[in-house]
């Protein structure tokens, strides 16, 4: 990951194409209202990628506005950050742009302040002309089957949180000490999971990963990790590019089952999309009929058509022992396509099972308007339904779905709607982060500035110099805002 050093790189050339094809449309009609130029006050809650895409479109297309944005950790970047798996650095050259837009003179960093407990989501109503909630999906999906609650279950949030220093994970410590492990859900966290899993130490110790992951890596027994589904080959949601890092893996065998692909040839000859036909046509090189494949002490493989409906237990029953699936069945097609149990069902003898059947997010402030069932704020293209200058972009406003580019995407549409309405206001400039700062100073909250994380940065950088890796991570909240205080 980079940080301070990197502030003074270009960034990206397609990111810079994009906001300059997308912003040429809105600059002159927000930058000046009715002839009446007044400073303006937005804040941004959340510093993900949904956060300070927001904050880039805000900026570049209201020369008037100000903007701070508010982090629960003293740390900015969210799942840049905590979420992409670090053998992935190239993902996060984002950034490289994220950071040249916090050196913005219109640009404040409020990190170690979290809203809705150290201030509530109407005190920034009072202090902004509009408030954007980009805070993400912090909870995950349970299973709700017998068993869950084992050790040795454990979901794919903490286990990516463990391995890329989120500091409510830093000590999980997995038991790595078996065998067999099993990833339920086929999508791009889940290979993230067993990639990370059965990649060769040495070429981890290059990444950003944590040491305390590195060592357990290194220490690990595991032999054979097997991603279940519940549907078929054609409905995997991971991507082409995930699929060939797996099936490239040094020194790990990729296993299918022949079986599971019949009939597949005549369906790529139909008309599905290209994306789609690519993925497949790679999965059927990957069988042992389309590939003699790797010749490797360790394996990996798809499992589909299996739901998972008890996590059984070992026979002192102190921890997870295996997995009991029922069997499924395809029916009807194309989106409608659904698994069906057949009547039949399998144990799977297992150590370690890791839940990825997706995140959600959480209510942050009762006074905002939540769906439960939906995990997201509802919103009309990102205006919160009923409350006039309350916004939301994200996963929190579309669910957990897509990829950076669509958060980015999404995010715009966000910023649009703020500058369309903040053009129309005629209430008069708000004060901002200097009417909040008395009252976190008052409940003793010690606000991180983007100077005091560069601190954080610069230490995190000079440790993982030593160690010969892009940083080695403070997994420790109170070790950062001792860092960040100089």
């Amino acid at each position: 990951m980079l940080g301070f050093q990197a502030s003074q790189r270009l960034r990206p050339l397609w990111l810079s194409t994009h906001l300059r094809s997308h912003n040429s449309r809105h600059v002159t009609r927000n930058c000046c209202f009715t002839g009446v130029r007044r400073k303006l006050h937005a804040c941004v809650v959340g510093s993900g990628p949904a956060g300070f895409y927001t904050v880039q479109h805000l900026l570049k297309n209201n020369k008037e506005i100000r903007v701070d944005l508010y982090e629960r950790l003293p740390v900015p970047f969210g799942l840049v950050r905590f979420g992409v798996a670090p053998d992935h650095p190239d993902v996060k050259n984002v950034i490289n742009s994220f950071t040249q837009t916090a050196h913005s003179e219109r640009f404040t960093f409020c990190g170690n302040v979290m809203v809705g407990r150290d201030v509530m989501v109407s005190d920034l109503q009072e202090a902004y002309d509009a408030v954007v909630l980009s805070y993400g999906a912090e909870d995950d999906q349970l299973l709700r089957i017998p068993g869950e609650q084992l050790p040795g279950v454990y979901s794919a949030r903490a286990i990516v949180g463990w391995y890329n220093g989120l500091p409510e994970n830093k000590d999980l410590m997995p038991d790595l000490n078996v065998e067999t492990a099993v990833v339920l859900g086929q999508g791009n966290v889940a290979l993230d999971l067993a990639r990370i899993l059965l990649t060769p130490v040495d070429l981890l110790r290059k990444t950003d990963i944590t040491g305390a992951a590195l060592d357990a890596i290194a220490e690990s027994k595991i032999k054979r990790i097997f991603v279940v589904g519940r549907r078929g080959p054609l409905q995997v949601a991971f991507t082409i590019k995930e699929l060939r890092e797996m099936v490239n893996l040094q020194g790990v065998r990729t296993v299918l089952n022949p079986s599971d692909f019949e009939g597949i040839e005549r369906v790529l000859l139909e008309n599905i999309p290209r994306p789609r036909r690519r993925l497949t046509e790679l999965l059927l090189k990957s069988t042992p009929q389309g590939s003699a494949g790797c010749v490797g002490h360790r394996e990996w493989g798809l499992l589909f058509h299996r739901s998972p409906v008890q996590i059984l237990p070992t026979a002192d029953g102190e921890r997870v022992g295996g997995i009991h699936f029922q069997l499924n069945k395809l029916e009807a097609s194309g989106d409608t396509m659904k698994a069906v149990p057949t009547g039949n069902s399998e144990d799977m003898p297992c150590g370690l099972v890791l839940r990825s059947i997706g995140y959600r997010s959480l209510p942050l402030d009762p006074d905002v308007p939540f769906d439960k069932r939906r995990g997201v704020i509802p919103n009309n293209r990102g205006r919160v339904e009923g409350r006039a200058g309350l916004y939301c972009s994200g996963w929190v406003k579309r669910g957990p779905q897509g990829v950076i580019a669509t958060t980015m995407n999404d995010s715009f549409e966000t910023g649009e709607a703020v500058l369309e309405d903040i053009s129309n206001r005629s209430a008069s400039p708000q004060a901002g982060f200097e009417s909040i700062r008395p009252k976190l100073a008052s409940r003793g909250v010690q606000v991180v500035s983007f100077g005091d994380w560069t601190r954080i940065d610069r230490v995190e950088q000079e440790r993982g110099l030593k160690l010969d890796k892009p940083r080695e991570k403070i997994l420790d909240v109170q070790e950062m805002l001792t860092h960040a205080s100089g």
